[in-house]
């Protein structure tokens, strides 16, 4: 990476302060951003990070400080103002439209046009669209349909809808945190372009070896507050980790023990289309099976079919040793299986409705009186336990769900189904855009859930995280799983050599 010490800046932000109803956001934050750099912002969920880039970007207006832009204070009143001064931002959660095409998302509101400006010239559209998912180097239709396209195709879409705008400045919110390894070295790639172009780019990650791979500062945040701006390349990992949480982390280690022979759930023969074939496992109680795979290899849909979300073609389910018929999510939750979404905002919560209802909402049965009166005073209080318990923050649990930081709501969605107090548990990808202090609190509270005697599947994208969790772990590979592996000894090499084990090969 090429000295920029001398380079002006092309955003300094000094003094920033922001404040919500009893949550002081902000207190004094600064941060930098010289033209043709990456800066990494790093920090805990609810460190700020979010909101200090949404005062960029124009969403939010700060209470105090200065914003200024190639050295001239200026103020972003909304985010088109931002737009007009080359400031762009790639949301962590999607901003799309399911109805609409890839290249409409793309150019929406800024559609080009034709016979006097009246019609929209869907070929030029769609032109412009193909040649940005070219410069990115991916392979997606403009015309397809947005609602029909996995996560990580979307979030490629969201990623080709900034630079759509010529960016001076882009600011990218774990824009990786639904994309496989090819797909992130595309994005790397159209980064690099970036720079030598003189974009300045804010990327907020959690994932230690993106920061290394691509930043040239790292700023760290804490509680709302500017701790230290460092060089990337010289400073250690642990240190911006423990510059991150203000405190030691535990050491990672692997699952112990297999959990006990009692078999709590067994899929026989499942088959959906091309995405699920043949698969058959068996969970037992106090396990934790991990499910690795690359993306695309049929570990979500697995997941969906058992949790009744998608219909199966053939197979069959026993819970309990009993052969059961989940047509859908209550007959799946009816059985005692919870299911946590990979996509949080959307099949996870209510992002308008309170921490408390999002908590009890799978167990309002529970709380309605003899008379059919909702007992609001238990709401409250099972909610606010499972909030101490999951060390939620949040000023009080009848804050709404969609002010909350993503990892956040991740714990949110976490206590909804502890409370429903399902057997089964099937976490897909559940510290997906969670800060490494989040993830610890995740991985113990996972593992006390086992030693209680549930049985867990989590799915991750993650290596590590399949390692440090699971007794055992199974591998797909275009829909089938292609070989188990113990937990104990099983490395990364052993995964990736099953995951990319085709289907002709493992037969």
């Amino acid at each position: 990476m090429t000295d920029q010490s001398s380079d002006p800046f092309v955003i300094e932000m000094r003094g920033v302060e922001k404040s919500f109803p009893g949550v002081r956001a902000l207190q004094g934050v600064r941060f930098d951003l010289r033209p043709g750099e990456v800066h990494a912002l790093m920090g805990e969920n609810g460190a700020g990070k979010s909101t200090l880039m949404k005062i960029l970007t124009g969403v939010y207006q700060p209470d105090g400080g200065e914003i200024r832009v190639d050295g001239q204070p200026v103020s972003l009143p909304s985010p088109q103002a931002a737009q007009s001064l080359g400031i762009s931002i790639i949301h962590q959660e999607l901003f799309l439209m399911n109805h609409l095409s890839a290249a409409q998302n793309i150019f929406i509101g800024r559609e080009p046009r034709k016979g006097l400006g009246i019609f929209v010239d869907e070929a030029r559209l769609k032109r412009d669209a193909a040649a940005i998912f070219r410069r990115m180097r991916v392979d997606i239709d403009p015309a397809a349909e947005v609602g029909q396209m996995m996560v990580a195709r979307q979030q490629l879409v969201e990623i080709a809808k900034a630079l759509s705008y010529n960016a001076r400045v882009l600011v990218m919110d774990e824009p990786t945190s639904a994309l496989n390894e090819t797909e992130v070295e595309h994005l790397f790639g159209v980064i690099d372009d970036l720079k030598r172009n003189g974009v300045g780019i804010v990327y907020i990650t959690h994932r230690m070896d993106e920061v290394k791979r691509i930043a040239d500062r790292v700023t760290v945040m804490r509680d709302g507050q500017y701790i230290d701006t460092l060089p990337a390349a010289e400073t250690p990992m642990s240190t911006i980790i423990q510059l991150m949480v203000g405190r030691e982390l535990a050491d990672q280690h692997r699952a112990t023990g297999q959990g006990t022979a009692h078999e709590v759930l067994r899929v026989e023969g499942l088959n959906r289309g091309p995405t699920i074939r043949n698969v058959s496992f068996r969970l037992n109680k106090g396990e934790i099976l991990g499910f690795a795979g690359l993306m695309g290899a049929g570990r979500t849909e697995v997941a969906r079919a058992i949790f009744g979300a998608d219909p199966l073609d053939s197979g069959a389910i026993h819970i309990h040793g009993t052969e059961r018929k989940i047509a859908t999510p209550a007959d799946a939750v009816a059985a005692g299986i919870a299911y946590l979404s990979e996509d949080r905002k959307h099949f996870g919560l209510v992002t308008g409705m309170s921490v408390r209802d999002n908590v009890t909402m799978a167990s309002w049965r529970r709380f309605v009186s003899r008379a059919l009166f909702m007992r609001d005073d238990a709401l409250g209080q099972v909610a606010q336990d499972y909030v101490r318990k999951l060390k939620v923050k949040t000023p009080h649990i009848h804050q709404e769900t969609r002010l909350l930081s993503g990892g956040n709501q991740q714990k949110v969605v976490i206590a909804k189904w502890l409370l429903r107090d399902c057997d089964i548990l099937i976490f897909d990808e559940p510290t997906r855009g969670i800060d490494v202090g989040a993830k610890a609190e995740i991985y113990r509270l996972l593992e006390d859930l086992a030693e209680q005697g549930k049985a867990i599947i989590v799915i991750s994208s993650e290596l590590p995280e399949v390692l440090r969790l699971s007794h055992r772990i199974a591998v797909m590979c275009e829909g089938r799983i292609t070989g188990e592996l113990d937990g104990r000894t099983a490395t990364q090499e052993d995964i990736m050599t099953l995951a990319t084990r085709r289907a002709s090969a493992a037969a």
